[in-house]
C-alpha cells in the first residue's frame, strides 16, 4: 500500500495529464463501490485497459473505494430499494431480468443497484473535483516544494544528475 501511495505521488508530480488521473479515480470509484464480481466491472476493467488512464491511480482508488463501499452498504441498500421499487421502472427491471446479461449482473440486488446508481451519479462531480484538486496541487504545492532550498540543493548534486541521466535512458521523465 505504501508503494502504491508513493506511485500515486510520483504520478501527481509527473507529466501525466490531470484528466488521466481523474478518470482513473472515477473508474476506480465505479469498480470499488460496486460488488467486485459484477458484469459491469468487466466493462470498467476493459475501459481501464483501452482508454489511457493511470494504472497506479486506478489501483489506489480501487482499494480506497472498496473499503468505503463496505461502509456505505446501508446507503446503497436504501437507494437500490428505492430505484427497484419505482413504479415507472418496473417494466424495465422485468425486461432486464428476463435477459441472461440482466440476471448475471444481479441488478435485482438492492446493494448492486444502489451502489451502481450512486457511483454513476458521483462520476462527473468526482472527475471535476479531482481534476481541479490535481491542478491546484501542481500549481501551488508542487511549485512551492520545487522552490524550497532543500529541493534546490538536491537538484544541484551529482547524484541527482546521474538519476536524471539514467531515467532519460530508460525513456521516462525524471
Amino acid at each position: 500500500m505504501v508503494r502504491l501511495l508513493l506511485k500515486l505521488l510520483r504520478v501527481l508530480n509527473s507529466e501525466t495529464r490531470p484528466a488521466q488521473i481523474s478518470l482513473a479515480l472515477c473508474l476506480a470509484m465505479v469498480a470499488g463501490l460496486t460488488p467486485l464480481l459484477s458484469l459491469h466491472n468487466l466493462l470498467v476493467l476493459l475501459l481501464v485497459l483501452v482508454v489511457r488512464v493511470n494504472l497506479a491511480a486506478f489501483l489506489l482508488g480501487l482499494a480506497l473505494f472498496a473499503g468505503l463501499g463496505v461502509l456505505l452498504d446501508p446507503l446503497f441498500h436504501t437507494v437500490g430499494l428505492t430505484v427497484l421499487k419505482a413504479a415507472a421502472l418496473q417494466e424495465v427491471w422485468v425486461t432486464l431480468y428476463n435477459t441472461a446479461a440482466g440476471r448475471l449482473e444481479h441488478f435485482n440486488n438492492t446493494i448492486v443497484m444502489g451502489s451502481l446508481v450512486v457511483s454513476l451519479v458521483a462520476f462527473v462531480p468526482l472527475f471535476v473535483v479531482a481534476n481541479g484538486l490535481i491542478r491546484r496541487y501542481r500549481d501551488h504545492v508542487l511549485a512551492w516544494v520545487r522552490k524550497t532550498r532543500l529541493v534546490q540543493a538536491l537538484k544541484a548534486t551529482k547524484l541527482f544528475r546521474t538519476y536524471q541521466a539514467v531515467t532519460a535512458l530508460k525513456g521516462g521523465t525524471p
